[in-house]
């Protein structure tokens, strides 16, 4: 596998090495020594898909709250996707920034996401299918997000406005960096 730092800290695009031959190829897609050895969480608590029907459907931009934050690694299965991250870390040097990446089935490319990092995307066909390593369990109370066309962020969608979206995904309030820096210091509601 072959990685390369994105300009978000700690994210990370992962590509396969393709071993060849007359039946078509394989590769290996987790390897916990290749994270640890990046200094990456390996850890893998639970395993998911996601189906999108429409092209332009756009899912996220989710993240978990402590102690159920998380660490992704995303891949697109069937057909391609824009995937975005966005830096919620207020340490981080790159904080408030984003990445945008295509990850397709063709081009078999992985997207480590890591924790304070949220996560969507946009599928760039129909019938789209993403599948995710995560390494935290999904809980209900520490689920939050941001939303896709929050001013404060000005993420370049490549589709524009979303095909399908959640009401949920669609209705998160505007972000504020001065509330932000006190519930993320305050325990989790």
């Amino acid at each position: 596998m072959t990685f390369t730092e994105t300009a978000l800290a700690g994210a990370w695009l992962i590509d396969i090495a393709r071993i060849e031959d007359e039946r078509g190829f394989f590769a290996r897609t987790f390897l916990p020594e290749e994270l640890t050895s990046r200094g990456l969480d390996p850890t893998l608590a639970q395993c998911n898909i996601a189906f999108n029907r429409h092209k332009g459907t756009i899912r996220g931009l989710h993240f978990q709250h402590a102690p159920f934050d998380e660490t992704k690694i995303i891949r697109c299965t069937r057909g391609a996707v824009c995937d975005v991250i966005l830096d919620l870390r207020p340490a981080s040097p790159t904080f408030l920034q984003w990445v945008a990446v295509e990850l397709t089935a063709d081009n078999h490319r992985m997207l480590y996401v890591p924790t304070g990092v949220a996560h969507g995307y946009q599928t760039l066909t129909d019938q789209a299918e993403t599948s995710y390593h995560v390494s935290a369990r999904y809980s209900a109370a520490h689920a939050a997000g941001v939303r896709w066309n929050d001013p404060a962020f000005a993420i370049d969608w490549p589709l524009g406005e979303p095909t399908v979206i959640s009401a949920r995904d669609r209705e998160w309030p505007d972000f504020d960096e001065r509330i932000w820096s006190s519930e993320r210091a305050s325990v989790v509601r």
